[in-house]
């Protein structure tokens, strides 16, 4: 694994923020102390008001009675997690616990609370009986810790009543999804489109058998290292093909990667370092976990046990601004060349149709009764549609048959047809095709 694998699997995780903040605290107790010691050697205690300064006794007892405050603040704020978890867990999705674990303020609210109980426990151990003086004015910092631990306190019963909010979980959800992509694709607009003779060399390595690459442990495809890929083949003039997609489940000696022009197998291997494998999928480069979580959501939401349905048109609302802005990125070509121009990596990427049929087909079929679901999914399409390339509105065109195919199996009431058809026609109109609007009504015109 290399290290920026480990720095992201480091910084996902849970315990980073708070571990930081714990050393930090330490560190911070020792220099306190030394400051203490440090002004009464240079006699500063007797420009410093007496309020400020504490004896042993009284010195041991203020940071004994913090250390326990702040001891039981951590377990409340412990619970409160455990309860976001277990709501996140019956309510919405599985999925959707890294979202709240991994928040940064999340992070920082504990791992402020646990620095704060490990700063006075150790200031409390430190503070003893001294020949030159009884006088202490760290049980004053650790008051000032306290204060802000508590303001942080206030700050985090804010933070989980807006997590716990199922609007804003999925906006949060939206936002990390928008990051990624804009990550990990090019606009369409500034993408250079290679010259069909350039492919000539896939053509060619088609006809030669690669050397396969497996996987040696089970788990999700989390991260690649894709630049790294790059450089290596360009040093050992290979060409390789990455047979798996972000987000996959792979087992043992499932293919991950064809290599071609490979002359020392040993070569091969180092490749497999560049494959990061979790055991849990985490949303580092995967899109299609992001979208996973909005439809789940909406799922969950329009189960009979919840039975909410605005909540899943708030779902749809968000994938639709979501593949509005896949719409707009370059995702056909599979081919990567060198500065060269030669032929290195070959990586096939789900294509437009592919995620719209991801983001909607489940939906459709659980919610197929639904009016109000159904046609946020037809103003979704539409919202798609507008303001992107013909190409993507032909994809559009072509996925609402596939939703009017579902329509036409329920049996709706005559001002349900009215409502759906005037939808349709929204389609047919953001995607040109208002001539062809016969060929999607549920009824025929009167």
């Amino acid at each position: 694994m290399s290290l920026k694998q480990i720095i992201i699997r480091v910084r996902t995780s849970f315990w980073y923020l708070p571990a930081v903040y714990s050393i930090f605290a330490f560190i911070l107790a020792i220099i306190s102390m030394f400051i203490d010691r440090y002004m009464l050697t240079n006699n500063f205690y007797k420009s410093i008001p007496p309020i400020f300064l504490s004896d042993v006794s009284l010195a041991q007892t203020i940071l004994s009675s913090l250390s326990t405050s702040l001891l039981t603040m951590t377990t409340i704020t412990f619970s409160s997690i455990l309860v976001v978890l277990t709501t996140y867990l019956s309510q919405f999705s599985p999925r959707t616990l890294q979202n709240f674990i991994t928040d940064h303020h999340t992070q920082r609210v504990l791992g402020i609370f646990i620095g704060g109980f490990i700063y006075t426990i150790i200031l409390l151990l430190l503070v003893r009986n001294h020949d030159k003086s009884t006088f202490y004015i760290v049980p004053t910092f650790a008051i000032i810790v306290s204060i802000i631990c508590l303001g942080m306190f206030v700050f985090f019963i804010h933070h989980v009543t807006t997590w716990i909010k199922v609007s804003n979980l999925i906006f949060n959800i939206s936002q990390k999804t928008i990051q990624s992509i804009h990550n990990h694709f090019v606009d369409e607009d500034i993408y250079k489109e290679n010259p069909p003779w350039e492919n000539w060399e896939f053509d060619e390595i088609q006809t030669i058998e690669p050397y396969i690459l497996f996987s040696k442990r089970s788990g999700y495809i989390e991260y690649i290292e894709f630049d790294k890929l790059m450089t290596h083949s360009m040093g050992v003039n290979h060409i390789i093909k990455i047979e798996q997609d972000l987000g996959n489940y792979v087992d043992e000696n499932t293919p991950l990667i064809s290599v071609w022009r490979l002359k020392d197998k040993e070569q091969a291997e180092d490749y497999l370092s560049y494959i990061t494998i979790s055991t849990d999928q985490e949303p580092v480069q995967d899109v299609h976990f992001g979208l996973q979580k909005l439809v789940e959501i909406a799922l969950r939401a329009m189960s009979p046990a919840i039975n909410d349905p605005y909540t899943a048109i708030n779902s749809i609302n968000h994938l639709a601004k979501i593949l509005t802005l896949l719409g707009k990125k370059h995702l056909a070509t599979p081919f990567y060349y060198d500065h060269h121009r030669q032929l290195r990596v070959i990586f096939e990427k789900p294509k437009f149709d592919d995620y719209l049929y991801e983001c909607f087909y489940q939906i459709r079929h659980y919610a197929r009764e639904d009016v109000s679901v159904m046609t946020s999914i037809l103003k979704a399409l539409v919202y798609i549609a507008q303001g992107n390339s013909p190409f993507i509105k032909q994809a559009v065109w072509d996925f609402s048959y596939y939703i009017v195919e579902g329509l036409k199996e329920t049996k709706w009431l005559m001002k349900d047809q009215e409502y759906l058809n005037k939808h349709l026609k929204d389609i047919a109109k953001a995607c040109q095709k208002s001539k062809q609007i016969n060929e999607l009504l549920l009824i025929e015109k009167r």
